[in-house]
């Protein structure tokens, strides 16, 4: 072989002379094929894939959407009209593009939900917990301005709350907003400036979620049991393997996705957004889309303006600090029966928000969101460092393979690792 060239072992003389230049298919082989993964996965690790494929959705169908929309406040509703009207197959990119990204949030929940479950925000995946909620900050960021697209009544009075709040921080929060809106007022600039980023945004996630799947295989992947792979034994490679269990979940997922495109696809909407925007008239009810609801409320819970906008960003800050919080040497909540329940607790205080975010900012919703944001910080501020020093873990299992051997079932004594090792 010529000195300089990859020693690839591929067979298809024509991929091979690639791969020994340019080692892409060697590469694939050895990160989708061969990659040692736990053989003890359950279906929420497919979620991490499910979100991948939902971006890439959102990516194409919004080149395509692109090409037929107007950024211009006099023709921006128009044009969405037109793409659903007369550009063919235009409804049908519209309304998956629409509900692709309610999709794309509810994966991204449920992935947050397995991490913060089983314990994969703990060493030594802190920097890849930390580039998933880099990750959900550029989500929200981008649907944020993509609401604000369609330039309907609550796509123009959205843009000019959630703007507004900038300006709740002392001496600069004036020049923020004005910054954002490109002036005086949400008017044509803005509505250029947010398209500009909603389209340029989705490849700046992509970008990231390189690094996040770059990092997940530096450290590998956790599991259900939050221990450490001992060996091939507790192993499996990637394909065919996971492959094909994540291509089951994929099929679900398509049949919930084309459920909401082709039966209800504006039921996670608005109806006030197929009014066209108008400056002189406040909709009755000023809400956001569902997803951003729990912070929603996070932020009406608070009578004062700059405190509710602190606590709002804070909700999500507190994420990139959960690693240091969790003080507990066990990872998977399965053998932590108190912080396990405390956990469900603060599951049940997230959706709480969500309704109560929804409600007119009036009582008992706000006492209801007070106290929904007191347990949303009171878990990870003070339940889980105090859980961390004085919950007693149940025993862990000595490797992977020997609950997955024995069907998941208890296991005799010899088999257990002492209580408090760590995972």
């Amino acid at each position: 072989m010529a000195i300089g060239l990859h020693d690839s072992t591929i067979s298809n003389p024509v991929i091979r002379w690639v791969d020994q230049r340019l080692p892409i298919f060697t590469m694939m082989q050895k990160e989708y094929g061969t990659f040692p993964t736990p053989r003890n996965f359950n279906y929420f690790w497919n979620f991490g894939a499910l979100a991948m494929v939902t971006l890439m959705i959102m990516i194409a169908t919004g080149i395509f959407l692109a090409m037929n929309y107007t950024p211009h406040t006099s023709y921006a509703f128009d044009s969405v009209e037109r793409i659903m009207r007369d550009v063919n197959y235009g409804w049908l990119i519209r309304y998956v593009h629409m509900n692709g990204a309610s999709m794309f949030f509810i994966v991204v929940y449920i992935h947050i939900w397995r991490g913060l479950y089983y314990g994969s925000y703990k060493a030594p995946r802190e920097l890849l917990w930390i580039l998933g909620v880099v990750i959900f900050l550029l989500m929200m960021a981008t649907a944020f301005m993509g609401y604000v697209l369609p330039w309907g009544q609550m796509s123009f009075w959205g843009a000019t709350v959630i703007t507004n709040l900038f300006s709740a921080f002392p001496i600069v929060g004036e020049h923020i907003v004005t910054w954002l809106w490109g002036g005086f007022s949400v008017d044509n600039p803005t509505l250029n400036r947010f398209f500009s980023l909603h389209y340029l945004m989705p490849f700046v996630i992509a970008g990231v979620v390189f690094l996040h799947v770059a990092a997940l295989h530096i450290t590998g992947s956790n599991n259900p049991l939050g221990i450490d792979p001992k060996g091939p034994q507790d192993t499996l490679p990637f394909h065919p393997y996971y492959t094909a269990k994540d291509s089951v979940g994929l099929v679900v997922y398509f049949i919930v996705f084309a459920f909401l495109v082709f039966f209800t696809p504006n039921m996670l909407g608005h109806p006030d957004n197929y009014i066209p925007a108008n400056p002189l008239v406040t909709p009755a009810h000023i809400v956001p889309e569902w997803y951003f609801l729990p912070f929603y409320a996070v932020l009406r819970a608070v009578p004062d303006k700059l405190g509710g906008v602190l606590l709002m960003f804070g909700s999500i800050a507190v994420l990139f600090i959960l690693p240091w919080l969790d003080t507990s040497p066990v990872r998977s909540m399965r053998f932590r029966p108190i912080a396990k329940w405390a956990l469900f607790l603060w599951g049940i205080a997230f959706v709480v928000l969500g309704w109560a975010g929804g409600k007119p900012a009036e009582q008992p919703y706000v006492l209801i969101s007070q106290i929904a944001t007191a347990y949303y910080f009171a878990y990870f501020l003070i339940i889980l460092p105090l859980l961390g020093r004085l919950e007693r873990p149940l025993a862990l299992p000595e490797s992977i393979a020997l609950p997955v051997l024995r069907g998941g079932g208890p296991l005799p004594a010899g088999a257990m690792a002492k209580p408090m090792e760590k995972a």
